[in-house]
């Protein structure tokens, strides 16, 4: 990993990804999305202070537990003036997430516990899908494989 000198406190957007392990393009999308920032020059060269190193590796570790980008972003943006995040901010950011990642976690178990019960056609017409119909919420009132939209009568407003 290429070692940036204590006297730079900018980094290119090259060197964000070289010390950060994402790509340019990642970089970029992140920047988009509002996640990081960064200053231009006179040219129109990026220039991202030291510390996004860390909000960067913040959002990826995030990204690898499942945390949706937007629930990141609206995590970082309620940080004191946009400040990089401590390890006190993930560990209260990640025990909030706790409760959705579990959540997530019981579905996938579910989905593989009830994989071989599928007839794998694609059309999931059994009576009872535990895939696309857990506990038969819809049997009651519709048969078939899909729940259309009620339609709504045109001379309605």
């Amino acid at each position: 990993m290429p070692q940036i000198p204590e006297k730079i406190h900018e980094l290119t957007v090259g060197q964000l990804s070289a010390r950060s392990g994402a790509a340019v393009s990642a970089l970029h999308f992140y920047e988009a999305k509002g996640l990081i920032g960064s200053r231009r020059t006179s040219g129109n060269q990026r220039r991202y202070a030291r510390d996004i190193l860390r909000r960067v590796a913040f959002i990826r570790a995030a990204q690898r537990v499942g945390i949706p980008l937007a629930t990141v972003r609206d995590a970082l943006a309620r940080l004191p003036e946009g400040r990089t995040p401590t390890r006190e901010d993930w560990a209260r950011l990640s025990a909030d997430w706790r409760a959705e990642l579990d959540e997530r976690i019981t579905q996938l178990g579910r989905l593989r516990d009830h994989l071989t019960d599928c007839i794998g056609c694609g059309c999931l017409s059994l009576e009872t899908c535990v895939l696309s119909n857990p506990d038969d919420v819809f049997g009651e009132r519709l048969t078939g494989s899909r729940l259309m939209p009620e339609r709504r009568d045109a001379q309605e407003t």
